[in-house]
């Protein structure tokens, strides 16, 4: 989880941010997400989030890109703070954001730098910049469906860092690493809490176990 060394107030959020469309990427508040920025636009991006207060938005393309323009975006995208930083030698930039809040899209306006900007609306979602609360979630229950979806897609994890971890901790890390589908991201980010959030995660997993053993599922949002 992300440290609360630099607390942001609602009124330091900015109304006109920069993002960075990205397919299957979630951040979440409090959330971690490593980066590794080659392409000019977002090396320029981070360049002037650097200099201007280091936070810009996540926010999943969706639909494709049609006749030469842009993607369309979701309504709905999480703003991070570069809490990590580094230049390699080939010109990339490896960085890491610290999730701070949800916005929700107003308007796309002008881009700047090749990179592209959105009129933010912040207000449903001023409980991010709360400091987080326990939460409780059917704990038996996630981590049997967790085990069981990791062995189908034939990932490993650290079993004992995740049954030594709070349900808040999993609620945030959960969605951001397993390999969800872009939508079911989506879904996860716009979850009203936590704790819903929770709930959402471990329907998700057994309906990838169910898929993956010839059932069927889909998200209701």
């Amino acid at each position: 989880m992300a440290s609360r060394a630099f607390q942001t107030r609602f009124e330091d959020l900015p109304p006109v941010l920069r993002v960075f469309p990205l397919a299957g990427a979630l951040l979440l508040p409090e959330g971690r997400l490593p980066l590794n920025i080659f392409e000019p636009r977002y090396l320029a991006l981070v360049e002037d989030s650097l200099a201007q207060g280091r936070l810009f938005g996540m926010i999943q393309p969706s639909g494709p890109a049609r006749d030469g323009a842009e993607p369309p975006l979701y309504e709905t995208g999480c703003a991070g703070r570069i809490v990590s930083f580094s230049e390699t030698g080939d010109g990339r930039f490896l960085i890491t954001l610290g999730g701070v809040c949800r916005f929700r899209m107003e308007a796309e306006l002008e881009g700047a730098r090749g990179y592209r900007r959105v009129a933010a609306d912040w207000k449903p979602f001023i409980a991010d910049l709360d400091p987080p609360g326990e939460i409780k979630l059917d704990r038996k229950r996630l981590l049997a469906a967790l085990r069981t979806f990791l062995k189908l897609h034939e990932m490993e994890v650290d079993w004992e860092a995740v049954e030594g971890s709070k349900d808040a901790v999993l609620s945030i890390a959960l969605p951001m690493s397993c390999p969800f589908e872009p939508r079911e991201k989506q879904a996860l980010l716009e979850c009203p809490d936590a704790e819903a959030r929770g709930s959402m995660l471990i329907a998700l997993l057994e309906m990838g176990v169910a898929e993956r053993r010839g059932g069927s599922g889909q998200v209701q949002q």
